[in-house]
């Protein structure tokens, strides 16, 4: 009896395999399907096991609603990868093979999109699906027949160790009905099941961070306060996704030493975070890790005060524009005509020994009254006087604006210093932050601006200029140093130590010229998109702003600008000097001319006195 029944068992089985074979019902579906997604899309079905009918059937249905299909895994272009939908049959005997070459390749992850069918009632090929690395950004669809009923199930692990999550996505009974919440991927992956993930914080400034850090109590808030921020606002985004933070600290960003990276790169790449902190783009790192969106918006500047306006130009012909020329020579030539006039309607009543008579000494007058000086030479009648009068009022109004003008533009910064360039040859010491990021980032750029900045700092022969934190910042308020260093600590410093006038003339450069900083992740994570998602709606909410504006201080206002004097030194003088010193050296040389003219009169005077005499013997 019951060798009887085994046969009869076997043959159950069998027919019940093949009641529903691969027939015109599963290239209806597989259309619909893609018709559902609402996307461009190239299928890709290699090592199928059904009838050649059937599959240019399927080729042929696709093509009418405008998807292209192939039978090959290999894509030409990495441009079509958001549009490949790969298909693949559990039921075929090559199914465990194709899904092992995926895993090989990757290509479970984002931006691949997955449809598995089946018509077993167990499925086959079930472990080597299930131990595959389909993760939080992977988008796999089982779809299970029984009879002319389709039930479609995404399936996903929250983590790679962890078991896999099926989620009901719709069912096909016909027609496709849709049953996601939402279409977004991300949105339907938002619960990561409590899975840790780690952000690597980096420390630099005090060891004391590794605590207040954790506590965010806010304590010693100048030390390492982007990653603070960073951890306040990624321990918030991680909770929204429903993640257990967890956090390790690395003593540097990252840099490649050697060929190897170091630092916080090193810990995204060898897996050991998930995430990091701010850090600036750079194009060696984009090789390694991918950047999402800032988290503690922060800038890498040259901080330094504007070079008072007598270091960088003339301050006393700086008045003079050329109205003002124009309207002192239309003055100096009605005056010295009018002066002319009036003396010599004077010189017909008779001459004195101080009696103006000619054009020459009106005009000495005249100058005489420029420089604001008396002249021997002078009218003696009314109307010259007048004359004279009026001239010496208008030019010490002249005098008074002048003197304003010099005494303002004295205490006046310069705008001397915009770009980097003219930071580069501006006669200021440069220095920056004796700190781990500025003995690389020097490095970084070979142009002729970026490499003469950097010489100056880090010269080859004579001293280095890398100066400790506060020591640079008094530098910078003595004037005429521009520290490089991240600015919102310095900006505090500020706060705590200039005065408000000191304040005013405060000034950044930029040197490293590159995007914002951002957060970096571990290139090809699943959580990459999740993390660009939460990190935005931080920021859209003003999360983000509200925990920055606890621990970072913008550029200090100016409330009381030209509100106090200083002294004048040696250097605001330096035009003066030098027009004094021209004119003594004129003056000695025009000494020396004469003292030779008058020798020379002498001696010719005296051979003429010789020639002379034997004529008279």
């Amino acid at each position: 009896m019951k060798m009887f029944f085994q046969p009869l068992f076997l043959v159950f089985t069998l027919l019940q395999k093949e009641v529903f074979p691969k027939d015109h019902t599963w290239v209806h579906f597989i259309k619909s399907y893609v018709e559902n997604e609402g996307k461009p899309t190239i299928v890709i079905f290699s090592e199928l096991c059904w009838e050649k009918n059937i599959i240019v059937n399927l080729a042929s249905e696709l093509s009418k609603i405008g998807s292209r299909s192939s039978t090959s895994l290999d894509v030409d272009s990495k441009y079509y990868s958001h549009d490949l939908l790969y298909l693949i049959d559990l039921d075929c005997p090559k199914a465990e093979e194709i899904i092992a070459l995926a895993t090989e390749r990757k290509l479970f992850c984002s931006p691949y999109r997955w449809l598995v069918i089946t018509a077993w009632s167990e499925l086959a090929n079930e472990t080597a699906l299930w131990n595959s690395p389909v993760l939080a950004d992977s988008d796999l669809v089982l779809a299970e027949r029984t009879g002319s009923y389709f039930k479609l199930t995404e399936l996903h692990k929250a983590s790679p160790n962890g078991s896999m999550i099926p989620t009901t996505r719709g069912y096909y009974n016909g027609s496709l009905v849709d049953q996601r919440p939402h279409r977004e991927l991300f949105r339907r992956r938002r619960d990561v099941m409590g899975h840790t993930l780690t952000m690597s914080a980096v420390v630099q400034d005090s060891n004391t961070t590794r605590y207040h850090l954790v506590q965010e109590d806010r304590l010693e808030a100048r030390y390492d306060y982007i990653s603070k921020i960073c951890w306040t606002n990624a321990k918030i985004a991680l909770e929204m996704l429903n993640a257990t933070p967890a956090v390790i600290f690395s003593y540097r960003w990252g840099y490649k030493v050697d060929g190897n990276w170091s630092g916080m790169i090193d810990d995204l790449y060898s897996g050991r975070a998930d995430l990091g902190t701010n850090c600036v783009v750079s194009e060696q790192r984009l090789d390694v890790v991918s950047y999402t969106d800032t988290l503690a918006p922060f800038r890498v500047r040259f901080i330094f005060r504007q070079p008072p306006l007598p270091y960088v130009a003339n301050i006393f012909s700086m008045p003079f524009s050329t109205n003002v020329w124009i309207a002192m020579s239309v003055c100096a030539v009605l005056t010295t005509a009018t002066v002319y006039l009036a003396t010599k309607w004077e010189a017909k009543e008779g001459k004195g020994p101080t009696q103006l008579d000619s054009i020459g000494d009106a005009m000495l007058l005249t100058f005489s009254a420029i420089g604001q000086q008396g002249c021997v030479m002078e009218p003696r009648r009314l109307s010259g006087r007048m004359m004279v009068f009026v001239l010496f009022t208008a030019l010490m109004a002249l005098y008074a604006a002048y003197s304003a003008n010099i005494v303002v533009l004295l205490q006046a910064p310069s705008n001397s210093i915009r770009t980097l360039s003219q930071l580069a040859n501006a006669k200021i010491t440069l220095a920056a932050l004796d700190v781990d990021y500025n003995h690389f980032v020097f490095q970084l750029f070979k142009d002729p601006v970026h490499q003469l900045v950097y010489k100056r700092i880090d010269p080859e022969k004579g001293k280095k200029h890398f100066y400790d934190f506060n020591e640079g910042v008094e530098r910078i308020r003595q004037g005429l140093f521009a520290f490089h260093a991240i600015v919102e600590p310095v900006y505090l410093r500020i706060e705590q130590t200039f005065l408000e006038t000191e304040k005013c003339d405060l000034m950044e450069v930029d040197y490293l010229n590159s995007f914002d900083a951002s957060v970096p992740v571990r290139k090809g994570s699943p959580y990459l998109e999740l993390f660009r998602v939460v990190f935005k709606q931080l920021r859209e909410s003003g999360i983000q702003s509200a925990v920055s504006k606890r621990l970072q201080v913008s550029k200090p206002h100016c409330s009381s600008k030209m509100s106090s004097f200083s002294s004048v030194g040696l250097m605001d003088m330096k035009p003066v000097l030098i027009f004094m010193l021209y004119g003594i050296c004129l003056s000695v040389a025009i000494a020396v001319a004469e003292i030779v003219v008058f020798h020379l009169k002498k001696q010719r005077n005296f051979n003429l006195v010789k020639m002379n005499r034997p004529n008279l013997a």
